[in-house]
C-alpha cells in the first residue's frame, strides 16, 4: 500500500511532511495509511499571511457576498462527495456514519450561507438589537454593533469528526469575514486534508482565508493575539492545557472549547413498555451507542430510567443490540465499523475499567465479540457495551469517566427531581434528552436541568418522525455545555458568527448612526427623492430617501363604513358612550387597520413600476387615536435595502402617521421587493 503524505497548506502553498513524522494508520486493518508533519511551517507566516491577505480580502466583501460563497462552496463539495466517502471508510466510519460527517458539515455550511443572506446585512457592520435612546429629544443616541476581528480563527478539531467539525467551524467564522487556520487531529487528518483541498481547488474564497495544518502546532498558540480566537473541540485534559498557555491568558486571546460531555438521556415516567416513547427511547438510546462507534460528543452516556421500568428496558435494549452487525465499514451489512484507532480503543477500554466496578455488564465483551469482513485484532473494533448501575447515587465514576466509544449505562430514578439530579452528576453536558408524552414532564426538567445543559432535546410520538435525533448538534442551535462540557457555544445560527466578531457601542446623532449602520435611524436627514420613490429602481433608491403625503380627513362615514365592510364592529367604533368609558379613547375613534388603509392609499404610487409586491409589515404600534374629524398624513421613508436576488431586492420603510398637530398616530416597517432595472 502506498503511504500517503499528509501536506498542510500554508501561505498558499501546499507543504510536505519534513523532520519529525508521525505515522496515520487505517481503523479497519491497522496498517499504516499515511504519514503526518508540521516541522517545515512557519507558524508566524502563516499568522501574518491570514491577518495581511485573508482579513482585507475577507472584509472588503460585505456579508452577503461572503454568505454566497458559502454556499458555492458547499454546493462544489457536494457534487464531490463520493471520493470523501471512499476515504472516510479507513476512519472506521460506515456510510451512514460517513453522511453524518460529511453530509453534515455541508448541510451546516448552507444553513449559515441562507442565514447570512437572511438575518445579516448586505453590509459590513452587524447591528445588535435596537437603537437606545440616550437624550430626550433623541438627537444622541447609542447603538450596539459588530465588525470582524482583525486577526486569525485557530480551529482545533476532533478526531471523531474530520470534516464537520472543519466545516461547522469554518462556515460562520468565515461568514463573519475572518481568516482561519484549521488544525485537525492526526488521526483522520486524511479525511480532512482531502476535504481541504476540494475548497482550496474551487477558488472560491480569496487567498489567506483559510490555512491547514496537518501535524502539530509548535509554537503557534504563543503567537497569538487579542484580535485572535481559539476555538477547539476534543478531550477536557486537552483543553485545560491549551487554556493554561500564558500567552493566551496573559494577550487575552479568546478561547472557545467543546470537550467532554457525560450526556444523559431519561426515559419519562409515563413511557412504559407498549408506548410510542419507549419504542422510540431503546431506537434512540442504540443508535447514540453504535452511530461513529459511539464516538460522539453527543452521544448518550448514562441511561437514566424509572426504577420500575430498568429491566424492561435493559432487556429491550439488549435484544436490538444483539442485531447489531459489527464489520468492515465498506460493507453495506455492517452497521457498526470501528473506532478511529488502536489507541482510542485502548483509551475506551482503560476508561470501561474505571468505572466498571460500580456497574455490571449487561451486554458487550471486548474479548469475545465477532467482527465480519475484518480482522477483530487489528482493527480498532469494539463490540457496543452495556452496563448498569443500580445504585447511582453512590457511584461516583460512573458520572465523571467518559468513555468515548460504544459505551453506555442504565442507572434507576426514584421521581423527576432525582431524574434531574442524576442529569445534572455529569457535571456540565452538551446535551440531555427526555423521552416523555407529558408536557408537564419536559417543564420540570427543564426547571431542574437547563443550568447544566446546553441543550435540552424532548421528543415523543408527535415529534419522532422529524425529530433529528439525541446526538445531533443543528447550525440553528447553540452547541455547546456549561462546566465540563467547556463552557463555549458553537453554531446558535448567528450568535455562532458573533463568536469572531466584536461588540462595540457607538453613540452620536441619527445621521451619524445612519451612517455607519446603514439603516436609517428616525431623525437623521430626511432626502428628497428626484421622483416618487415607487417609480425609482432598487439602485436609484437611497437610504433617507422621503416623502410626506397629502392630509385626509377621517369621517364618522368612513368610519360606519369600515366596521360594515369588514365586519369589525368593536364598540370603541361604534358605541360613543362605551368608548368614553375606555381610559384609552375620547369617544368613538377610527379603527386601527383603517387608519393603515387610508396610509396606503396616501403614499402607493398606483402606476406600474419597479416596486414588485407588498411582502411584509413589521413591528406595528399606534400611539394616538384618531377621532371623527380628525386628519392623517404619512411620511414614507427608505429605512433599508437588501439585494435578494439577480432580478430584485428588498426595500423596507419606515411608515409614519401623524395628525393635524405633527404628532405621531402610528408607525410600522413596510417590506417591499423592488425591481434593480426598469
Amino acid at each position: 500500500m502506498t503511504i500517503m503524505q499528509l501536506n498542510s497548506f500554508a501561505q498558499g502553498k501546499w507543504v510536505a511532511p519534513m523532520g519529525r513524522t508521525r505515522p496515520v494508520f487505517s481503523a479497519v486493518t491497522g496498517e499504516q495509511i499515511a504519514e503526518a508533519g508540521s516541522d517545515a511551517l512557519d507558524f508566524q507566516g502563516m499568522i501574518d499571511f491570514a491577518v495581511q491577505r485573508g482579513g482585507p480580502a475577507l472584509r472588503e466583501m460585505t456579508f452577503h457576498d461572503r454568505a454566497r460563497k458559502l454556499k458555492a462552496l458547499a454546493l462544489y463539495l457536494n457534487d464531490r462527495r463520493d471520493a470523501l466517502y471512499e476515504l472516510s471508510y479507513q476512519t472506521g466510519a460506515t456510510l451512514a456514519d460517513s453522511r453524518i460527517d460529511i453530509d453534515g458539515g455541508i448541510g451546516t455550511m448552507l444553513v449559515f450561507a441562507s442565514k447570512g443572506r437572511r438575518e445579516m446585512p448586505d453590509g459590513h457592520v452587524y447591528l445588535d438589537g435596537d437603537v437606545e435612546m440616550l437624550s430626550r429629544k433623541g438627537s444622541f443616541l447609542g447603538q450596539h454593533v459588530a465588525t470582524p476581528l482583525r486577526g486569525v480563527a485557530v480551529h482545533i478539531n476532533a478526531f471523531n469528526f474530520p470534516v464537520w467539525g472543519m466545516l461547522e467551524k469554518l462556515a460562520p467564522t468565515l461568514l463573519a469575514g475572518v481568516p482561519a487556520i484549521v488544525k485537525p487531529a492526526t488521526a483522520t487528518s486524511y479525511l480532512t486534508e482531502a476535504a481541504f483541498r476540494l475548497m482550496e481547488e474551487s477558488g472560491i474564497f480569496p487567498e489567506g482565508a483559510f490555512q491547514l495544518i496537518i501535524g502539530g502546532t509548535g509554537d503557534l498558540l504563543d503567537r497569538l493575539g487579542p484580535q485572535d480566537v481559539v476555538a477547539f473541540t476534543g478531550s477536557a485534559d486537552t483543553a485545560l492545557m491549551l487554556r493554561a498557555n500564558p500567552n493566551i491568558i496573559n494577550r487575552g486571546v479568546r478561547f472557545t472549547a467543546e470537550q467532554d460531555s457525560l450526556n444523559a438521556s431519561v426515559l419519562g415516567p409515563d413511557a412504559v413498555p407498549g408506548t410510542p416513547e419507549f419504542d422510540l427511547f431503546v431506537k434512540e438510546v442504540v443508535r447514540e451507542m453504535t452511530a461513529k462507534a459511539g464516538q460522539k460528543c453527543t452521544a448518550i452516556r448514562r441511561i437514566i430510567a424509572p426504577e420500575a421500568l430498568v429491566g424492561d428496558l435493559s432487556d429491550a435494549i439488549v435484544a436490538r443490540l444483539e442485531k447489531t452487525v459489527i464489520g468492515n465499514p465498506a460493507d453495506k451489512e455492517t452497521r457498526m465499523g470501528a473506532l478511529a484507532s488502536a489507541a482510542q480503543k485502548r483509551d475506551v477500554l482503560e476508561k470501561v475499567a474505571a468505572f466498571s466496578g460500580e456497574c455490571t455488564r449487561l451486554f458487550g465483551d471486548p474479548d469475545n465479540f465477532t467482527v465480519q469482513g475484518a480482522d477483530r485484532d487489528r482493527g480498532a473494533f469494539l463490540p457496543p457495551m452495556l452496563f448498569r448501575c443500580d445504585d447511582p447515587d453512590s457511584a461516583r465514576r460512573v458520572h465523571e469517566v467518559e468513555a468515548f466509544g460504544p459505551v453506555s449505562t442504565i442507572m434507576p430514578y426514584r421521581d423527576l427531581k432525582h431524574a434531574a439530579e442524576l442529569m445534572n452528576r455529569g457535571g456540565g453536558s452538551l446535551v440531555g434528552s427526555v423521552i416523555t408524552n407529558d408536557p408537564q414532564v419536559a417543564r420540570e426538567i427543564t426547571l431542574e436541568a437547563a443550568a447544566w445543559h446546553g441543550r435540552l432535546y424532548f421528543n415523543n410520538r408527535d415529534s419522532m418522525a422529524e425529530s433529528t435525533g439525541h446526538g445531533s448538534p443543528l447550525p440553528h442551535m447553540t452547541h455547546g455545555g456549561p462546566g465540563r462540557a467547556g463552557g463555549g457555544e458553537e453554531l446558535g445560527g448567528i450568535r455562532g458568527v458573533l463568536h469572531y466578531m466584536q461588540r462595540a457601542s457607538v453613540q452620536g446623532s441619527p445621521d451619524m448612526l445612519t451612517a455607519i449602520g446603514g439603516i436609517w435611524v428616525k431623525g437623521a436627514r430626511e432626502i428628497t427623492p428626484p421622483a416618487h420613490p415607487f417609480t425609482m429602481t432598487f439602485d436609484e433608491l437611497e437610504i433617507g430617501h422621503s416623502i410626506v403625503t397629502e392630509p385626509r380627513v377621517v369621517t364618522l362615514e368612513d368610519i360606519e363604513h369600515f366596521a360594515e365592510f369588514t365586519g369589525d364592529r368593536f364598540y370603541a367604533h361604534m358605541d360613543e358612550e362605551a368608548a368614553r368609558a375606555n381610559p384609552f379613547f375620547p369617544g368613538r375613534v377610527a379603527h386601527g387597520y383603517l387608519l393603515l388603509s387610508f396610509a396606503a392609499g396616501l403614499f402607493v404610487e398606483p402606476s406600474p413600476g419597479p416596486v414588485l409586491a407588498n411582502t411584509g409589515l413589521n413591528g406595528l404600534s399606534f400611539q394616538k387615536p384618531v377621532s371623527p374629524g380628525e386628519e392623517i398624513h404619512v411620511r414614507l421613508t427608505v429605512r433599508r435595502k437588501t439585494r435578494r436576488t439577480d432580478e430584485y431586492g428588498e426595500v423596507r420603510w419606515n411608515v409614519t402617521l401623524f395628525n393635524q398637530d405633527d404628532e405621531q398616530v402610528a408607525e410600522y416597517e413596510l417590506l417591499t421587493m423592488v425591481a434593480y432595472q426598469r
